[in-house]
């Protein structure tokens, strides 16, 4: 079942009711705090028991308090009565929006003949600042630092203030920054942020930008934690993030002697009488500061030390003595920065979700090492436990010289919680791993300890020094984050873990689709993709989590997007990522036009050719567009979408080309031409903007892109399509490969009609011919197959070293080859793909223990041992963008290019011609609700299949079967169900299209 989206349990989490208006959300988030849009968007849901359940009208009303929200009563807007069936991205169009001020909103819907449906529940909004230059609404809040701290130097600034409450508090709000990030805490308390039922803490906020263009704040409810107080103590601890720390390396704000932390913060005071009391943050004596405390050195690649012995009790508290403090500064960041924006946060922040707290699985302590080589660790039998129940909770004793590793049995992202008993300077040392070394090549230890080759230059270690509190001690590090599965612990002297918590963080905290099968290794494969997204989801869309890179590349964004958006809420977040890339452009790209390979930041941007990569820039908004049904994003873009077409247009004038790619399809087995990667890149890009302009009433521009996507497809033709002999080939030997991708065979020579190539000129239509098409079909065919035949008529072809029914295709292939196979009526070959466990294959990982999906496809085998460490994640999301076609094709829950947002969709479930799949559940929580697709096929021949399709929304069912006469409704055919058209039955396939409703079929398949 779907989870919960935007705060909003999903439709099949409670009984239906017919008509319900539910899921009511502002710029897609649930009753969101610090809305700074000046006109929001507003969504909503319905649902039915019934079917062909469609919004004929809406009527949306907003007023200052929920009792306002009835009749005509609404005393800040009314839409009125709007003939329209869209419920996606509608716009506030009333008088401006004050700032810090909730409002309250519902909407009342109609149906296609005029009758009520029926209204949703009061939901409400909170503008935040509503400025953007730092000044307007701040009341004079100031960037502030520790006073003579310099930058490096040891100790985290701690900052606090306590002011005295004047009355009875209403309600109060804390709009909170950094240069850096921060931990806050109110009159003692940490500010936590509400998630499902309860709250949770936030990880690193705010978050990662570009701080010489935007820098963001985030706005807390903190009534509960100043209601009922004297006074009020504001406090945080600035860490370094990625402000401060050679993550930026490269970026125009790095500098390489450091950069000051500091805070801006504004807590506004509404008391019951009426009156208001700011609390900002000014370097006038009333906020003091120390290095002197706990938080030792943090740093987003190498971890944190926290010496316990430091601590300073109470010190986030009323009453707690200052004297010895320092007093705080003005930092200067606008005089440096004079154009960067503070702007409120749009999205999901990176938070710490308890029900993925990970316990250990096995713990193992050694003593020593034995045997030549690198040796084996000396286990201590006394003191590991294998069983899992035991590991989760049994204390562990190390002395000087021993070694416990903890197996979470989970690669995770986030941070390690720990209790530990021992004497007071006792120095305990956890480093964060996600393998163990065996006896193979690669390994960098004895075989059974951490492995962290592949962290590179990453310390990636959590430090405390114990205090000596008899009743133990607790630590959870907040100023920085680990991928991990593995933690390996040492100490100075004698201690007891007593408690080990893998603490997950994430942004993407509601996860809103699921696909299950009947086959244990693709629901292994399916986990680990989750998992994927989960770690690299923070913030920005990373592509790893553990070594020293933890980078926005935009490459690997856009290939795993639409998995990203079919498995989680992560709309808001792709498109606050897709300012970032706009920002980039202006900072990092090429004559301020070309997208970056990275967002935000500096750090291994390359100069020249980045196709694949820049192409981020539209191929996102592209698909934001497609999975939300909110076209603001291609608006917002646009120009900067066209600055970019323009660029590539400028370098390559009248050969149509693109504009070169230095990474060409990465890390693919087999080689293509990163020349020819870069020209279908831009066919597609110049396509895809010929869509958008239409979309949003440009159609002479789209008629420009469409004629510029024809020209390129007349350009690649020309160029790579041979028609000598008696078949058509794919030139794909015409150029380099990438020519900087790290391990690959320098030797190794890009081919012909490699599977990449293929698919793209499939994908695109690069052909002038059916015969050309069924041609290119084999083609590929033949090489997926990779048969004995095969290899002999390609002897030397990277092919010949790799099994039958393997893939090839590296980064840019990845999300297309299974749904251009089916496309090409070829689910066969996808499906022999996706059971496929020889190297180079999806399952390759999961039969070598992956529990996240790999960098490489060769990451690591028991039988070759590591992949290259100077490129070789274990938590890689990329690859996991065949879940797309799990989605799309398997489960069957596809959109429709023509109704973005799934207001039509298809179901198209493709069986497994293999019949290792008899069993499909998949469900996605559209922008409309619930999608839901589940089949199931017996031994007799006979498919029993379900759909929920939701209210105000159609279908066009695809469904597998042997006469249109044989799909029937219990007995039924569905071809004379009310409301269901029937279009056709051809090739197997009976199609119709259905109203909202539930689905209750079978077909006969023989």
């Amino acid at each position: 079942m779907a989870g919960a989206i935007g705060g909003t349990p999903a439709a099949a989490a409670h009984p239906l009711k017919d008509g319900a208006v539910y899921g009511l959300t502002v710029e897609h988030r649930s009753d969101p705090l610090g809305v700074d849009t000046a006109h929001p968007r507003f969504g909503w849901r319905m649902r039915s028991v019934g079917r062909g359940l469609g919004q004929g009208a809406y009527e949306v009303q907003v007023a200052t308090s929920p009792g306002r929200l009835t009749g005509d009563r609404a005393d800040v807007w009314s839409s009125g009565r709007v003939r329209s069936a869209q419920s996606v991205a509608i716009r506030y169009r009333g008088e401006p929006l004050k700032a810090s001020t909730r409002y309250y909103w519902t909407v009342t819907v109609w149906d296609t003949e005029g009758r009520p449906v029926g209204s949703g529940p009061a939901a409400w909004f909170e503008t935040g600042l509503m400025s953007t230059d730092g000044v307007t609404g701040w009341d004079g809040a100031q960037w502030i630092g520790m006073k003579g701290k310099a930058p490096n130097s040891p100790g985290a600034p701690m900052l606090r203030t306590e002011v005295p409450l004047r009355g009875r508090v209403r309600e109060a709000r804390l709009h909170l920054s950094a240069l850096g990030v921060y931990d806050a805490y109110v009159s003692g308390r940490r500010v936590t942020v509400p998630q499902d039922d309860g709250a949770t803490l936030e990880l690193l906020p705010p978050g990662w930008t570009n701080y010489d263009t935007r820098v963001n704040y985030l706005t807390y409810d903190v009534t509960h934690l100043v209601a009922r107080e004297p006074a009020v103590t504001l406090a945080a601890v600035l860490g370094n993030g990625w402000y401060n720390g050679r993550i930026s390396d490269g970026s125009t704000y790095y500098s390489k002697d450091g950069n000051t932390l500091a805070l801006k913060a504004k807590l506004l005071i509404r008391y019951v009488d009426g009156t208001t009391q700011s609390v900002v943050t000014r370097p006038d004596g009333s906020w003091k500061a120390t290095d002197t405390g706990p938080y030792r050195a943090d740093d987003i690649y190498d971890g944190q030390t926290y010496d316990a012995r430091r601590e300073l009790p109470g010190w986030t508290s009323s009453g707690f003595d200052t004297s010895a403090w320092s007093d705080t500064e003005r930092v200067p960041f606008e005089t440096r920065y004079p154009d960067s924006r503070l702007l409120a946060y749009p999205a999901e922040t990176a938070r710490l979700m308890d029900p993925w707290d990970r316990r250990p699985q096995s713990v193992t302590v050694y003593t020593g090492v034995t045997g030549e080589g690198r040796g084996r660790i000396v286990v201590d039998p006394d003191r590991t436990v294998t069983d899992p129940h035991r590991a989760a909770s049994s204390p562990v004793t190390i002395g000087a010289g021993d070694t416990a590793v903890f197996d979470l049995g989970q690669n995770m992202v986030g941070v390690p919680r720990y209790r530990l008993r021992g004497p007071a300077g006792a120095e305990v040392t956890f480093r964060f791993g996600e393998m163990l070394n065996d006896s193979s090549a690669g390994a960098d230890g004895p075989a059974g300890s951490l492995y962290r080759a592949n962290l590179r230059s990453a310390k990636a270690t959590s430090t405390y020094v114990l205090k000596g509190d008899r009743a133990g001690e607790t630590h959870q590090d907040s100023l920085t984050f680990y991928g991990f599965r593995y933690v390996s612990v040492t100490a100075t002297e004698t201690v007891t873990i007593t408690g080990l918590t893998g603490k997950v963080a994430t942004s993407a905290v509601h996860e809103t689709g699921t696909v299950t099968t009947d086959d244990p290794a693709t629901n292994q494969l399916i986990s680990n993709i989750r998992w994927g997204q989960r770690g690299n989801y923070l913030w920005v869309p990373t592509d790893c989590p553990q070594r020293d890179e933890r980078l926005g590349w935009t490459g690997d964004t856009q290939v795993f997007a639409t998995t990203g958006l079919y498995n989680a809420d992560a709309g808001p977040f792709l498109d606050h990522f897709q300012d970032t890339v706009v920002d980039s452009q202006t900072v990092y790209g090429q004559d301020k036009a070309q997208f970056t390979g990275v967002a935000p930041g500096g750090r291994y941007n390359f100069p020249g050719g980045g196709s694949g990569w820049a192409d981020c820039g539209v191929i996102l908004p592209w698909t934001l567009w497609q999975m939300t049904g909110d076209p603001a994003v291609i608006e917002r873009s646009w120009t900067a979408m066209t600055r970019y077409l323009d660029w590539i247009r400028r370098q390559t004038g009248d050969t149509y080309a693109g504009q070169g790619s230095l990474t060409g399809d990465w890390l693919a087995p087999q080689k293509t031409s990163a020349q020819l990667m870069s020209d279908v890149y831009y066919g597609y890009v110049a396509h895809l903007m010929g869509r958008m302009a239409r979309a949003v009433g440009r159609p002479a521009e789209a008629t420009t892109y469409e004629q510029l996507f024809a020209d390129i497809k007349r350009a690649v033709i020309t160029k790579y399509l041979s028609t000598e002999g008696s078949t058509v080939t794919v030139k794909s030997s015409l150029g380099d490969a990438s020519p900087i991708e790290p391990g690959s065979d320098p030797h190794q020579k890009t081919e012909d009609n490699t599977q990449t190539a293929l698919l793209w000129v499939l994908k695109l239509g690069l052909y002038d011919t059916e015969a050309q098409r069924r041609s290119l079909v084999g083609h590929l065919a033949d090489n997926i197959g990779n048969d004995a035949a095969y290899k002999a008529a390609h002897p030397n072809s990277s092919r010949v070293t790799y099994a039958e029914n393997t893939l090839s295709v590296g980064f840019l292939g990845v999300n297309v080859l299974a749904p251009v196979l089916s496309d090409e009526g070829r689910t066969d070959l996808a499906y022999q793909l996706l059971h496929q466990d020889a190297m180079p294959s999806w399952l390759f990982s999961v039969r070598n223990g992956a529990t996240t999906v790999w960098e490489r496809w060769n990451s690591y085998s028991e039988e070759t041992g590591f992949g290259p460490v100077s490129m070789n994640s274990f938590n890689h999301y990329a690859y996991g963008a065949i879940m797309e076609w799990m989605y799309a094709y398997m489960a069957g829950i596809a959109r429709d290019p023509d109704s973005p947002g799934f207001k039509h969709f298809l179901l198209q479930p493709h069986l497994d011609p293999t019949g290792k799949i008899t069993h499909v559940a998949g469900s996605h929580e559209s922008p409309y609700g619930e999608i839901r697709s589940e089949w199931r096929v017996t031994d007799g021949g006979t498919l029993s299949y379900e759909a929920v399709v939701p209210a105000n929304t159609e279908a066009t069912l695809r469904l597998p079967a042997l006469s249109a006469d044989s799909v029937r409704e219990g007995r039924t055919p569905l071809a004379r169900a009310d409301g269901v058209r029937f279009i056709g039955h051809r090739d197997g396939v009976a199609s119709y299209r259905l109203p909202s409703g539930a689905y209750r079929l079978t077909s006969r398949l023989r």
